[in-house]
């Protein structure tokens, strides 16, 4: 089971998060490529330590909305938010590539990630990109959303995920952020619901439903309250449950 994390979420003197010490705990790393957050400075730092401490490197590309974080949905054409996805890629793997590393895997970001569950034109977009600079990347998303749906059809690597502390739909989407149940605050139920994730047990969806979320990837977010000592307990947890943590790609 690998455990990701998104990471390199600062801008300028701007910092949110703790990358170095959630870099000692995940296998790999989500980091953002400037177009949601991050800049080159942060994306190099951040590469860097990931190497140092055999973090694999992907690359997490979003919509340009520095200003929202990347969680406003933007209506693009799909050939431009094809030219945009591969302009991030080659600027992390840029900096990977200096830090001895390279980028291993391709994940959306925020409005970009949940706009792929169900837009076929921006999921294809997406896959489009990393068909474009790499074939042989792996595209990490949720179960079932159309983003993996495409990216099967075009020959990619995908892997499904599932968080450790959002809330799920009866269908196993995810609940809007803003929403009852949306986010989970509790440290010793994520740990236990990111057992059940990683092993296929269903867990209690918001309207009370039970829901299975087939996954290879638990994410932990860098940017939740206490999110190191979080990841700290996801990860004895797995491991507790006799999980073996290795990154995928």
């Amino acid at each position: 089971m690998d455990l990701n994390c998104d990471l390199g979420e600062g801008f300028g003197i701007w910092q949110l998060g703790d990358d170095l010490a959630l870099l000692k705990v995940v296998t790999s790393a989500n980091v953002a490529c400037g177009f949601h957050a991050g800049d080159p400075s942060i994306m190099r730092r951040v590469c860097a330590e990931a190497v140092a401490g055999g973090v694999v490197i992907g690359a997490q590309v979003g919509y340009r909305d520095l200003a929202g974080f990347g969680r406003r949905a933007i209506d693009m054409e799909p050939e431009q938010l094809r030219d945009e996805v591969i302009y991030q890629i080659a600027a992390l793997d840029g900096m990977a590539r200096v830090a001895g590393g390279r980028v291993r895997y391709v994940k959306p970001h925020g409005a970009l990630y949940n706009r792929a569950v169900h837009d076929v034109a921006q999921a294809r977009a997406v896959v489009a990109a990393v068909a474009a600079y790499d074939p042989t990347l792996p595209l990490l998303g949720l179960p079932g959303s159309q983003l993996l749906r495409q990216a099967t059809a075009a020959g990619l690597r995908v892997v499904p995920e599932a968080f450790a502390d959002r809330g799920y739909r009866a269908d196993g989407t995810l609940a809007p952020r803003g929403t009852p149940g949306a986010l989970i605050t509790d440290a010793d139920e994520v740990a236990r619901r990111c057992v059940a994730l990683a092993t296929g047990a269903p867990i209690t969806a918001v309207d009370g439903s039970a829901v299975t979320v087939g996954a290879r990837s638990v994410c932990v977010h860098g940017d939740t309250p206490g999110a190191v000592d979080l990841a700290r307990q996801v990860r004895a947890a797995l491991e507790g449950a006799g999980l073996h943590l290795t990154a995928f790609a």
